[in-house]
């Protein structure tokens, strides 16, 4: 248990210094660079998009920003875990994917209680959560589940058409609903990077925490079971 614990304590460390990351951005673009630019044209970048809608492209979006939305991120993550615990006769693998989301979802939870962002001044496709517009959840969910997916693909998989294909496919969705979410009016540009910012760190301290690498003996029996520290790519 000591050294499941440091694990745990260092997962819990870096998390605490993402979480002062992402406040720390967002308390600058809400405080300090609100009238400057970059920040202060972000409204205009949200009515270009508001003026550009078609009926096609609001379809569209819809459809991505669903994909984003929290019981699909939490549907999906679910079904993903179990079929990597099929797949590889081991828990390493869900419980590395359950860590980057939920990390994922308490940084963003917690972020948004410390700044305090209106939304963009256009009309909204969405119905807009009782949240803070900094950062984007939806976003951020996206990039957690989906990159974390492609990871773990990208490391168990051969090198093949397909493989670069689908990996490629997981990659492209939190960007598509990063841009779904502006699209509909919900975010402001600076709303969803620090999304994504959000999402890629804790994918890779996820990773780098109970993925990659030696775990602690009694950590990795209960995610290994028999297999120990083995797990290298098939």
């Amino acid at each position: 248990m000591h050294g499941s614990g440091r694990v745990v304590g260092r997962i819990g460390g870096l998390l605490v210094l993402l979480l002062a990351l992402i406040a720390g951005l967002g308390l600058l673009v809400t405080r300090v660079l609100e009238n400057t630019f970059p920040v202060s044209d972000e409204d205009a970048v949200d009515r270009s998009l508001e003026a550009a809608r078609t009926p096609v492209a609001t379809a569209v979006s819809g459809f991505f920003s669903l994909v984003g939305s929290t019981s699909v991120i939490i549907g999906v993550m679910l079904l993903v875990a179990i079929a990597f615990r099929l797949v590889f006769h081991r828990w390493r693998e869900s419980a590395y994917l359950v860590l980057a989301v939920s990390a994922q979802s308490l940084v963003f939870l917690l972020v948004t209680l410390l700044v305090s962002r209106d939304r963009p001044g256009v009309v909204k496709l969405d119905q807009s959560p009782p949240t803070s517009s900094f950062p984007s959840g939806h976003t951020g969910a996206a990039t957690a589940l989906y990159v974390g997916i492609a990871v773990v693909l990208a490391w168990h998989t051969r090198r093949t058409w397909a493989r670069r294909s689908v990996i490629g496919v997981l990659v492209l969705v939190p960007l598509s609903v990063a841009v779904a979410r502006l699209y509909r009016g919900m975010h402001h540009p600076s709303d969803v990077v620090a999304a994504l910012v959000n999402g890629l760190a804790c994918v890779a301290i996820s990773a780098r925490n109970l993925l990659f690498g030696a775990l602690p003996d009694s950590l990795a029996r209960r995610l290994d079971g028999s297999r120990g520290h083995a797990g290298l790519p098939s």
